[in-house]
């Protein structure tokens, strides 16, 4: 079907976007994991990977808090593509991610 162009087009499902510019990240040692921080438009929003999914990445990880800020960065891409994944299933206060999303 031809469409001129003051038509309005289908509207699609939008995804929820998020990104990750704040390359900071810090241990949480009540958690006991990697807090990071994601970004949709203006919204701060916390996550948490686990030492136990970091562990999975990486099976002879120390659990001391500069070998899991290592495997953090080490693995930042995966874990990041992750967040976006978890994100993406609603809005929380924070978000966890856990041996069961790696």
């Amino acid at each position: 079907m031809m469409r001129f162009p003051w038509q309005s087009q289908p509207r699609q499902a939008t995804n929820m976007a998020i990104n990750f510019p704040n390359e900071s990240r810090s241990y949480d040692a009540t958690r006991h994991a990697v807090r990071f921080w994601g970004y949709d438009r203006s919204m701060e929003n916390s996550f948490f990977v686990s030492a136990d999914a970091l562990r999975q990445m990486q099976p002879n990880l120390q659990l001391d808090a500069v070998s899991l800020l290592r495997a953090f960065d080490i693995n930042r891409g995966r874990i990041y593509a992750i967040a976006a994944k978890v994100y993406a299933r609603g809005r929380r206060g924070s978000y966890d991610l856990n041996v069961a999303d790696v």
